[in-house]
């Protein structure tokens, strides 16, 4: 009876544990996209060393994630001539065009709110690095002590790739969680929930009533 008891409580443990959300560490920074036809690559180089040709689109997005994998891209796709249709190559001088996506409130520092997203075309000369690009037409910027880029167009206002646990990003969730999701994340496995018991949860938990009855009936059986 007793060997039985111990593996009830493991079982709980173990059910319960498999229930629990993963708190994995996150950074709140702005990730470096190039532009790969239509689509967003996370860039191998910071911007301070990547030195575009003309005709180049460069993204910057604001968001919280725990590495490149899962960062997420700028919502506005690469689009040269969206962006720079109006401004015509010049001899001596190249255009990037440069999409900045400050993200959702749910991924913003305490007290702040992200700016609107934009883009801008940037003409400069001919060597020129992104980050000068940026700094071209989205002044001020903010780089910490190791040449991290900490704000763009001042937003943030504090704070430089700060590490958060998954569950402490701030903001009105609800809403920019929904809006996040449709602009750029696939809809939710069918198995998702939305904060009711998951199936695994109450399948496991009927498991283990099952098994407290038959000791319980066992124990009865005993004791006559």
């Amino acid at each position: 009876m007793g060997a039985l008891v111990l593996v009830l409580v493991a079982g709980a443990v173990g059910v319960l544990g498999a229930a629990a959300p993963a708190q994995a560490a996150g950074y709140r920074y702005w990730s470096y996209w190039q532009a790969s036809g239509t689509t967003w690559t996370y860039a191998t180089e910071g911007p301070a060393i990547a030195r575009p040709s003309d005709g180049a689109v460069h993204g910057f997005r604001f968001a919280v994630s725990a590495d490149s994998s899962d960062a997420s891209k700028p919502r506005t796709a690469p689009d040269f001539a969206a962006v720079c249709g109006t401004t015509p190559a010049e001899p001596g001088s190249k255009r990037i065009a440069l999409v900045i996506d400050p993200g959702t409130t749910a991924d913003a520092p305490s007290g702040e709110r992200p700016p609107v997203p934009r883009t801008a075309c940037a003409r400069v000369h001919p060597d020129a690095t992104a980050a000068e690009a940026l700094a071209r037409v989205a002044k001020p910027l903010r780089y910490d002590g190791n040449a991290l880029l900490c704000a763009i167009s001042g937003y943030p206002a504090t704070g430089c790739g700060e590490q958060i646990a998954s569950g402490s990003r701030t903001g009105d969730d609800s809403t920019a969680n929904a809006t996040q999701d449709s602009a750029e994340g696939p809809a939710k496995a069918s198995g998702d929930s939305d904060g009711g018991p998951s199936l695994g949860l109450v399948a496991g938990l009927g498991a283990l009533a099952v098994l407290g009855a038959a000791a319980y009936w066992q124990s009865r059986r005993r004791s006559r």
